[in-house]
């Protein structure tokens, strides 16, 4: 079914990708003659995208990784600048190797053979032609696991709408909101209202996560990183999410924040944040009376390294 969906969608993605709208930034350059847009990914061979690596990752969110591991496929270039970003080497100089669409359907069938809860496409928007070419492969040869999106939020939601009935589980960051701290910060034009709106769109077509024996098989889990000086707008975001109805939602607030790359040229970004900083939000959520908190621990900065070096899991039970 899986296959048949997406061969029916591709001559809609090539049109999305003619003027290119795949993201916020709406570049309206043609990616199918290998016009570059503010991702910097290149399209010159459609059936190609550039992958900086892939592994069973033990350090998502606990419903991902189960016992298997969840088959993470970490992609290259970004639609975002954050000055911020821990992994600058992938998602801003292009560190990583072009994969044909053939290769990307071994990766995704050989993750499942060792044993893979789910394949994640972290950061996909801007290399979805390929991917999907992969999956639709991936799916006819017997792939049969769940599809995670693992995105910025910086989604169109005329992306997100083909992509209904392919995706499983959505997993967007929620990261501001505030437009022009997100310009500010991250060179994202109209971040909040993209960013709800695809969450939006993501939750009406697989609503609240539905599990099997502690492993996610569908639903939207929303990633939430607090920034120093209330900067990502952490209350406004909870205070969002319940007045969309979306208590049943599951929130990541993760405390993982570590001034790295350019952060050190803002004075306000300079610091990690406190545990009674990191406490409260906490608190605020469970008091607007959100369902499922995941939750980490205030030493996560320190583990959380560049390169995923190391990391440690989230919790489900807020200390």
């Amino acid at each position: 079914m899986k296959a048949e969906r997406i061969d029916r969608i591709l001559p809609r993605i090539e049109e999305l990708l003619r003027e290119c709208c795949l993201c916020g930034h709406r570049c309206a350059v043609n990616r199918l003659e290998n016009a570059v847009g503010f991702c910097r990914a290149t399209s010159a061979d459609r059936c190609r995208a550039r992958c900086s690596s892939y592994t069973l990752h033990f350090g998502e969110e606990p419903m991902l990784v189960g016992r298997g591991g969840s088959g993470t496929v970490f992609f290259t270039h970004c639609n975002l600048r954050c000055v911020f970003c821990q992994n600058f080497q992938i998602s801003q100089l292009g560190m990583g190797d072009d994969i044909h669409y053939s290769g990307l359907e071994r990766i995704f069938a050989g993750l499942q053979e060792d044993g893979a809860e789910n394949i994640n496409l972290v950061t996909p928007t801007h290399y979805i032609y390929p991917i999907l070419l992969g999956l639709r492969d991936a799916y006819r040869n017997g792939l049969d696991i769940p599809l995670v999106y693992n995105t910025n939020g910086y989604d169109s939601v005329a992306l997100l709408s083909l992509l209904e009935g392919i995706v499983d589980i959505y997993l967007p960051d929620m990261k501001y909101m505030d437009a022009a701290l997100a310009r500010k910060y991250s060179a994202a034009k109209g971040y909040p209202e993209v960013a709800q709106n695809a969450i939006k769109e993501m939750y009406r077509q697989v609503g609240p996560v539905k599990e099997t024996r502690g492993v996610a098989k569908s639903g939207v889990i929303i990633r939430h990183l607090i920034l120093p000086e209330n900067i990502a707008g952490s209350y406004e975001f909870l205070l969002w999410l319940k007045s969309e109805g979306m208590l049943d939602v599951t929130v990541g607030l993760m405390s993982q924040y570590s001034p790295r790359h350019r952060a050190h040229e803002f004075p306000e970004l300079r610091n990690r944040i406190s545990q009674k900083e990191y406490r409260a939000i906490v608190r605020y959520a469970l008091d607007l009376g959100f369902e499922h908190i995941l939750t980490q621990g205030i030493e996560s900065a320190d583990l959380y390294l560049p390169d995923f070096e190391k990391d440690e899991p989230f919790s489900d039970r807020p200390d």
